[in-house]
């Protein structure tokens, strides 16, 4: 566990903590540093646990979920989060199941290039992303109509929206806190598979 702040481990938690560590628990059984930094108030781990399975483990997305886990590592990327960049680009890398490929796309979206390896709705998918993660008050109407003339629909719209706002909430929270990946395992199938 690793933060600039205390995190309560899960022998020291009192029935109201376990009950949340327990919802915010991996297929690995533990609880990464992301939720556990909020042991201190566990209502806000219990929120963050089902603002982040609705944004992102939704059965109801559309989206394919290489692509979620993409766009979820750009805006760490642009965000500077190590964190979230590391536990979401091995999900990304390991759904894209092609290792040049991916390391291809990461190139790309470390240079702020996407269009160097994207086109289409995921092409417009990314810089929407950058958009609302770099320039938020800048955002107008022709943005999300950008995203519907690439064929996007408005559920998928709604979607991507979610994730990018869900990431710049947790980089955030995470840059801010200082939460490191000391202890966690760090991707959702390393820790499904392990």
């Amino acid at each position: 566990m690793s933060a600039w702040i205390r995190m309560i481990a899960d022998e020291d938690a009192d029935d109201t903590l376990q009950e949340v560590l327990n919802l915010a628990r991996t297929p690995h059984g533990t609880v990464d540093n992301v939720m556990r930094v909020h042991s201190l108030r566990p209502s806000t781990m219990k929120g963050h646990v089902i603002l982040y399975r609705a944004a992102l483990h939704d059965d109801a997305n559309t989206i394919p979920m290489w692509l979620q886990e993409t766009i979820s590592s750009y805006v760490s990327i642009l965000n500077d989060c190590d964190y979230s960049l590391a536990n979401h680009w091995k999900n990304a890398a390991h759904l894209i199941g092609d290792e040049a490929r991916a390391a291809r796309i990461v190139r790309a979206l470390h240079d702020r290039d996407p269009a160097a390896v994207f086109e289409g709705a995921e092409l417009a998918l990314m810089r929407y992303a950058e958009k609302l993660t770099v320039n938020p008050g800048q955002m107008e109407e022709a943005d999300v109509v950008a995203l519907r003339d690439a064929g996007l629909d408005d559920g998928q719209i709604l979607e991507a929206n979610q994730i990018i706002g869900y990431f710049n909430y947790v980089n955030r929270l995470l840059n801010g806190l200082g939460v490191s990946t000391a202890g966690d395992v760090v991707g959702y199938y390393a820790k499904a598979e392990g």
